[in-house]
């Protein structure tokens, strides 16, 4: 019986795919050593939200979908015609409450016056009631006098009758006085009241100038809020605006995007993060670029998985346990040596590889 022929080719191919597929299973052992990879990860940048700070509507858009701006540039205008008028509207009210308080200080002015006046006048009526006592106390010691030498007859009836009536006189004048200095001391209490008053209304009219002058500089802000400018340099998303079109203060309308700044999003799994620390550096390839690489850096591990983060996080006390691997979202910093044109073509949400040198 002819023995069967070996055949030598089959032997060499399967001999050559073992050599092969065990150097590539040696080569990835040896490499999961020193190394963690995953390709569940993103490229993110800080998207700034383009919010109004005033309600109205756009008069003008001066930028289009996917444009670059710098840091001031114009995006768009709201109409400022209702601002305007609540400007010289606050213009009146603070011109009105600055002649609120001229016109206080002038009644303050008034009123310390008749003050002063009361106080002259009362001083004034002291001095002459302590020449009236005096008038009045000579006048009566002539009184008596007279009234001995009438009684014996001295003197005539006329000349006791005249110190009479200088004494009644005396006694009259006083009298009168002391009522002035009793009106003097009541208007000096009227005009100090009044005083107080006053000052009162003129701390009230000096607030409202303060509270008009806000209001004028509230007036003036809205009105410069009705150009929106750009906060950072970067790249503009789709507009989603239209001239005519109302919009919200706190309204999200649309995104710059800062091409300056880039980082990695990458979510590990749990088993890998054995031997990951922050510092460690990280090789990045982006799909849309294969032949290009990135260095990189861990920073940060978020403290949670991204399960934890979602709508309906998993709850494992309810229904059956399932055990089921988590992934941890990892930040890795793109390194400053990058090349910065290559870093600016690296769009947010682009997928990449990420390979972490573990030593």
């Amino acid at each position: 019986m002819e023995k069967k022929k070996t055949n030598t080719k089959f032997i060499f191919i399967f001999a050559a795919l073992i050599l092969v597929g065990g150097s590539y299973g040696a080569y990835k052992y040896l490499h999961s050593l020193e190394h963690e990879t995953t390709d569940d990860a993103q490229i993110e940048k800080n998207m700034n939200p383009i919010i109004p700070r005033v309600s109205g509507y756009v008069t003008k858009i001066y930028v289009k979908d996917n444009d670059f701006v710098k840091k001031g540039d114009t995006l768009f205008t709201i109409d400022n015609k209702d601002y305007l008028v609540k400007i010289e509207d606050a213009k009146a009210a603070l011109i009105s409450a600055e002649g609120s308080y001229e016109a206080s200080k002038a009644d303050i002015g008034t009123a310390q016056a008749n003050v002063s006046v009361s106080d002259a006048n009362m001083q004034s009526a002291g001095g002459t009631i302590e020449t009236a006592k005096i008038r009045l106390n000579r006048a009566a010691n002539d009184f008596d006098r007279y009234a001995n030498l009438y009684k014996n007859h001295t003197i005539t009836k006329q000349q006791y009758e005249q110190a009479e009536a200088t004494k009644l006189e005396a006694q009259s004048q006083l009298r009168i006085l002391q009522e002035q200095q009793k009106a003097s001391s009541f208007q000096k209490n009227v005009a100090a009241a009044r005083t107080n008053v006053s000052n009162k209304q003129a701390d009230v009219a000096a607030a409202n100038i303060k509270r008009a002058q806000a209001m004028l500089d509230a007036a003036k802000l809205n009105s410069d809020y009705t150009v929106v400018t750009a906060a950072i340099d970067g790249q503009v998303s789709k507009i989603a605006i239209q001239p005519g079109q109302f919009i919200q203060p706190g309204q999200s309308l649309f995104y710059i995007i800062n091409n300056s700044e880039a980082w990695v999003t990458a979510n590990f799994k749990e088993t890998q993060l054995n031997k990951m620390v922050i510092g460690q550096k990280v090789i990045i390839k982006a799909d849309a670029y294969p032949d290009t690489e990135f260095k990189g850096t861990i920073t940060s591990f978020s403290p949670a998985t991204g399960a934890k983060f979602s709508i309906l996080p998993p709850d494992n006390a309810t229904g059956n346990f399932v055990k089921t691997i988590q992934r941890l979202p990892v930040k890795i910093a793109i390194d400053a040596d990058n090349d910065a044109e290559k870093v600016k073509l690296l769009r947010p949400g682009m997928n990449v590889d990420v390979d972490v040198h573990l030593k």
